[in-house]
């Protein structure tokens, strides 16, 4: 593990230091997923935080899921004004988050999905900026992309508003904008498919795995429906889901 902590240390100063890592040695590279998800929370102990919420995502609607914790001082609130300077790269996403309307605890049985889904309590939009503490990134291993919070900048939250299970979370209607320009692909649709999808593995590689617990004042945020984009100046990012109040953030 010294080698891992050695990852853990020089990630979380990059994060303090808004820096980026110009190398990455073999060495440093976590040897599997377990791995990685340990360096994620050394990264947020050494750096003495907490966590605000999680990101979680999949690639297709049935491939594999990971996720990563949110730093508190990371998560958002709508309107935020954040400089460009502080993230590189600086790559921006619309999302929705969820919360859930009670704790779950540590233990080793899985939660049922049924109670996982049964305890969602609000959701909103969300936009994330992708961010990476690797000067090569995207070109990076990626298990030290996951260990490096799965690229994670910050997250802006929208108003969250009562769950509806409903809503149609495959494919929504929305609109992304950067200074009034659409910047939202042409197919609007998440790659996990159905992103409540990944909520019960969430809960379960936190309480089963990982032995935290899942509590009401966490945001969990699950993947883009518009791909990732690249704004090359200052100006407004604006997120319209149908359904859900609009979130903004300004790049100063």
């Amino acid at each position: 593990m010294a080698s891992y902590s050695a990852i853990s240390r020089s990630l979380a100063q990059a994060w303090s230091d808004r820096t980026v890592l110009e190398n990455l040695p073999a060495e440093r590279i976590p040897a599997d997923a377990n791995a990685a998800y340990a360096i994620q929370h050394e990264i947020i102990a050494q750096r003495g935080g907490q966590i605000g919420g999680w990101k979680v995502g999949a690639k297709s609607p049935a491939g594999p899921i990971q996720g990563a914790p949110l730093p508190a001082e990371a998560c958002l609130a709508n309107g935020a004004r954040v400089a460009r300077r502080d993230y590189a790269p600086l790559g921006l996403e619309l999302e929705i988050a969820f919360r859930f309307g009670r704790s779950f605890e540590p233990r080793d049985e899985p939660w049922p999905d049924d109670e996982v889904m049964g305890a969602i309590q609000s959701m909103a939009a969300a936009v994330e900026i992708v961010a990476s503490r690797h000067a090569a990134w995207p070109d990076v291993d990626k298990l030290a992309q996951l260990a490096d919070l799965q690229n994670h900048g910050a997250l802006i939250v929208g108003e969250e508003v009562a769950y509806r299970a409903d809503f149609p979370f495959v494919s929504p209607a929305l609109q992304f904008t950067f200074d009034h320009a659409n910047i939202a692909a042409q197919a609007v649709a998440n790659p996990a498919g159905d992103p409540r999808r990944l909520l019960p593995w969430l809960v379960n590689h936190c309480t089963c795995h990982r032995a935290i617990a899942v509590t009401p004042d966490m945001i969990v945020t699950t993947g883009s429906y518009t791909g990732m984009v690249f704004p090359s100046a200052a100006g407004v990012a604006r997120g319209e889901i149908d359904g859900l109040p609009a979130v903004h953030l300004v790049l100063s």
